[in-house]
């Protein structure tokens, strides 16, 4: 259904392939899906997949092409999610929204100028939340956001609608930091959490040993809720 394509970015300097999805007929809204630590891979492609078929024009950026383009891990394999940590590490996160930033102006352009939505995964989450305090999006999701607690400070930029799913068990994002992030953002009236009882980190995963399916389904339900009040 879709294939990658070239998005300059906002300095000019430079083009980074992202993978497009596009729905069979004109799409009105659009989302931007922010990829784990393991690049834009199947599973990553396989989400923009579905978002086409829902109707939206989809864009998955490739956020590490400045270190290796086209990174395609699997995250159930122990050499593959080591360089995916290493690759994390290295990846400039200022320098990621921005490419983020062009990625929105791309799919709106797309969209014939409608909204865009943006859903991010591990990494993607944390990302999808600075790009709710930094960009023009207008609805954010992050599923299983990590470091988000240390983002708080950031949060009175927020002027569009936020949605994050935590799982209560995720062994990267710890009880002291899904407590933090639930007591910092509770007065914040454009975010909204929802808990997922003893589920792990990467339980939305589209394939994988990480995926539970009922937990996967409940999440994906309410973002496909979410972006169908926001993007309207």
């Amino acid at each position: 259904m879709g294939d990658f394509t070239s998005i300059t970015t906002l300095d000019g300097d430079g083009q980074f392939d992202a993978y497009v999805a596009k729905p069979e007929e004109a799409a009105s809204a659009a989302i931007i899906v922010i990829q784990e630590i393991f690049g834009v891979n199947e599973g990553i492609r396989g989400k923009c997949d579905s978002w086409a078929k829902a109707g939206y024009v989809t864009y998955a950026p490739d956020l590490f092409w400045r270190q290796e383009p086209h990174v395609e891990l699997d995250a159930d394999v122990p050499e593959d999610f080591q360089t995916a940590i290493g690759l994390m590490q290295k990846l400039n996160q200022d320098q990621a929204i921005r490419d983020i930033e062009a990625t929105i102006k791309a799919a709106r352009a797309a969209a014939g100028g409608g909204k865009v939505g943006l859903v991010g995964y591990c990494l993607g989450g944390r990302l999808a939340f600075m790009s709710a305090c930094r960009t023009d999006g207008d609805a954010f999701v992050g599923y299983y956001g990590v470091g988000i607690d240390g983002l708080l400070g950031e949060q009175h930029a927020i002027g569009k609608p936020v949605l994050l799913h935590v799982p209560t068990a995720d062994h990267f994002v710890l009880p002291d930091a899904q407590k933090a992030m639930h007591q910092g953002l509770a007065d914040n009236r454009h975010v909204t959490l929802y808990d997922y009882e003893g589920l792990d980190h990467g339980f939305a995963a589209e394939m994988g040993q990480r995926r539970d399916d009922a937990g996967a389904e409940l999440a994906d339900g309410r973002t496909a809720d979410f972006f169908a009040e926001h993007l309207a």
